[in-house]
């Protein structure tokens, strides 16, 4: 399973929102500029977590997005699903797939079960809150080592 470059932007763009939340609306441009995105492809992203509720647009001069909750509240995997779909390694696993008529019988169902139980325990378990601060522990490493 391989995550779309519309996730992990998506994640980078809640990453930024968040580390750069200094009670101001942030412009897509500033974004873009710090992440490496375009612009272009960048408000197709935001859209979508706009759509979502993740995040608030707000017009005008002064405006541009923020989030709309803390960054606690948002995990990776929650961002993930919403720009990616299931996150099920096979589709027999996926929600929205028919049972599969070999389920009683797979000897290989197990192991991506245990799969999708990984990849969920990782990205439902780590915030943006958490990359936030892991940001913020990396530069004050780098500052005393200086």
């Amino acid at each position: 399973m391989k995550i779309s470059t519309k996730g992990r932007y998506a994640v980078r763009v809640m990453f930024d929102l968040a580390l750069h939340n200094s009670g101001e609306c942030i412009k897509v441009k500033e974004i873009a500029s710090r992440q490496g995105i375009s612009e272009k492809y960048l408000e197709q992203i935001i859209a979508v977590l706009n759509k979502a509720g993740y995040v608030r647009s707000i017009r005008g001069a002064q405006g541009g997005y923020r989030l709309t909750r803390d960054p606690e509240d948002y995990t990776v995997g929650m961002i993930l699903r919403l720009t990616e779909g299931s996150l099920a390694p096979v589709a027999c696993l996926d929600g929205n797939a028919d049972e599969c008529d070999r389920s009683d019988t797979c000897e290989t169902l197990e192991v991506w079960k245990n799969l999708y139980d990984a990849i969920n325990q990782v990205v439902d378990n780590v915030t943006i809150a958490d990359l936030v601060t892991s940001r913020k522990k990396r530069l004050e490493n780098l500052d005393y080592s200086i």
